[in-house]
């Protein structure tokens, strides 16, 4: 027997993939990642094409964009990217720290609580007051 033939055959993206990601849950995420890349690579160009003149051809219409900025968004929006609007004072987003500070604080006042995360188990929780 020589070395080619012992040697497997290629394997493609999709191979590639699902040697990566044995497990079902995991396959079904990255492919969810490949279509929310899609739809979004999509409306990107459905919005540049809106606004760019492409030369030789006559554009008699355009489309309202409306719909498909909103589909852009919600697509940014599932990989954490959020657009925000300036307020009058100048500050990116929709709360400006001044806000959150003020609202933390009066959330302290009202309800005191902790929120702990425990990475690993068990935990035994025991009252140590006498």
């Amino acid at each position: 027997m020589t070395d080619s033939a012992k040697k497997e055959p290629k394997k493609g993206i999709v191979g590639k993939i699902k040697e990566a990601a044995e497990d079902k849950e995991e396959q079904l995420a990255i492919l969810s990642t490949f279509v929310r890349l899609g739809v979004m690579i999509w409306a990107g160009g459905i919005l540049t094409l809106n606004y760019v003149e492409i030369p030789g051809y006559k554009q008699e219409q355009k489309i309202d964009p409306t719909f498909i900025a909103s589909v852009f968004t919600g697509v940014l929006a599932t990989f954490g990217v959020q657009a925000g609007g300036k307020k009058n004072n100048g500050a990116s987003g929709n709360i400006s720290k001044k806000d959150m500070e003020y609202l933390i604080e009066k959330a302290s006042q009202t309800a005191p609580a902790q929120t702990i995360r425990i990475e690993q188990g068990p935990v035994k929780l025991v009252n140590d007051q006498k």
